[in-house]
């Protein structure tokens, strides 16, 4: 067997800031488990963990290092919620389901901070709000009705006008904004590996630099072949998201894999860190092109966004968020961007996460649509009670077939195309 090319991780601020990870050498003997992890992201690691913790056995097997994808790499936002409305969300699955899966989409902040704090995860965790902001009219009513259905349902969410708003970001950008007390921000990097380090505190097996090469039914189990070593387990859960390959058939082209970007500045003089985000909450833009952003604990400002769906390596490759950024806070001329990078997010065509059971004992989990922080770190319970349960085991999530997307093979040229009109659209207040 041929060994895994080891790649270096993205050159993010996270990188360059990480706790040493945890001991995760690869796999290099064969192996029989209750449960076999395929990804070693948020979703893979947090089910290991609460497997182990009911003393169910199970390895992840990760093809480079836990969170060197998305996991490790993203805007490091703990928002709530999914991206539908809750009343949509009633409307498409039910009164019973459809709110179930509201009170657990909304309540993956809570579960998740609690979760680093029960693990004494040391990641920079904050949970000081978030805000989903408007600089046009049509987003602000979106916004206006989102918040209306929150507060109906009894969440603890505020609508903040312009002056408000002010005074909480420092830019006389916004309209409209929706604050939810629940989100917050951490490290991802850190938390990662701190997830990974808890799982195997707690008796799970997690092996880095080990992709699954094929998988196959054999006998009563399924089979897991890796570059040095077979796994035989009894069940297999895939949690790819966006490096989903063909281990499965046709999973690949149920998501789009998406590349977000992020470039950080250097840590910004206390006179300038005062006037922007002074409250630290996260904020997120309403559009068809979603910009993010929050000021770290150092006092690096992160901009996130759509960028080439390509690797990029420096922050001159997302420019535009640079001059976005001294379009909201002019303050900005002149300081330095010393990070620019990315990796690939998965997109449902519905924008629902996908949980699927194409097969006895096979579950998999993908399409986090870019709120995969928390809202992977509490499937990984939910994930869990199903590996154990079986299909007897309800969880707050649909469980559905997989439907690949027409004309896959074209996304890269149809998410540009979408990249370039959503940006016209927002400027135009579409």
């Amino acid at each position: 067997m041929t060994s895994p090319v080891r790649l270096p991780l993205p050159p993010s601020v996270y990188a360059d800031t990480a706790v040493a990870p945890a001991a995760t050498p690869p796999l290099d003997a064969d192996r029989t488990v209750s449960v076999a992890i395929i990804g070693g992201g948020f979703t893979g690691l947090s089910t290991a963990l609460h497997l182990a913790e009911q003393g169910t056995d199970c390895v992840v097997l990760e093809a480079q290092e836990p969170g060197w994808g998305a996991s490790g790499n993203n805007g490091g936002h703990t928002n709530p919620g999914l991206k539908h409305d809750p009343d949509q969300i009633e409307a498409d699955f039910g009164a019973d389901l459809g709110r179930r899966m509201i009170d657990f989409a909304y309540g993956t902040t809570n579960f998740t901070h609690d979760l680093i704090r029960r693990y004494q995860i040391p990641c920079e965790a904050r949970q000081q709000g978030t805000l989903r902001a408007a600089y046009h009219p049509a987003s602000a009513a979106a916004i206006a009705r989102t918040a209306e259905q929150c507060i109906r349902r009894g969440m603890p969410v505020e609508l903040y006008d312009r002056d408000r708003l002010r005074e909480v970001t420092g830019s006389d950008r916004y309209v409209c904004a929706m604050f939810d007390a629940r989100g917050g921000d951490l490290h991802p990097l850190n938390y990662a590996r701190g997830l990974a380090r808890a799982a195997i505190s707690a008796g799970a097996a997690v092996h880095g630099e080990t992709p699954a090469l094929s998988l196959r039914r054999d006998g009563a189990r399924w089979r897991i072949e890796t570059p040095r070593a077979v796994v035989h387990a009894d069940k297999v859960l895939i949690a790819t998201n966006g490096f989903t390959g063909d281990l499965w058939p046709e999973l690949r082209q149920t998501v789009i894999p998406v590349f977000s970007s992020i470039a950080a500045t250097a840590p910004l003089p206390d006179a300038i860190v005062r006037a922007i985000m002074p409250t630290r909450s996260v904020l997120y833009e309403s559009g068809h092109i979603t910009v993010y952003y929050r000021i770290d604990q150092n006092n690096r400002l992160l901009m996130g966004g759509r960028g080439p769906m390509r690797w990029i390596n420096s922050p001159g490759d997302v420019a535009y968020l640079m001059r976005y950024a001294e379009r909201l806070w002019p303050q900005l001329k002149g300081v330095a961007w010393t990070h620019g990078w990315n990796s690939r997010l998965a997109i449902t065509k519905d924008h629902y996460p996908h949980v699927h059971e194409p097969a006895e004992s096979v579950l998999i989990s993908l399409g986090c649509n870019g709120r995969g922080v928390a809202l992977s770190t509490a499937m990984g319970a939910q994930l869990a009670r199903r590996l154990i349960g079986g299909a007897k085991a309800a969880i707050d999530m649909p469980v559905t077939g997989i439907k690949p997307i027409a004309l896959h093979a074209f996304w890269p040229v149809a998410v540009t195309g979408a990249v370039i009109a959503g940006r016209v659209r927002d400027r135009l207040g579409l």
